[in-house]
């Protein structure tokens, strides 16, 4: 099964919470109520340097996939 980069999820035990989830390499999921990111991946000591590099940029754009799709629903 073919899953798309970026999934919303909502869960009713956490009313306020916002959550993304990157399903592509390196998996994690953000709660954008409090920016907190879960990664679901096991790191080397090597990847941690190239996964800092690449979180942040990872992370603006799990935030515009939420903006754009709120926007969607707005319309």
């Amino acid at each position: 099964m073919e899953f798309p980069k970026f999934l919303l999820g909502d869960n009713t035990d956490y009313p306020t919470a916002i959550f993304v989830v990157h399903t592509e390499f390196p998996r994690f999921i953000i709660n954008l109520e409090n920016d907190e990111v879960e990664w679901l991946e096991e790191f080397s000591k090597e990847d941690e340097k190239e996964l800092e590099e690449e979180a942040e940029n990872l992370i603006v754009a799990a935030t515009a996939f939420y903006d754009r799709e709120v926007s969607r629903y707005e319309e």
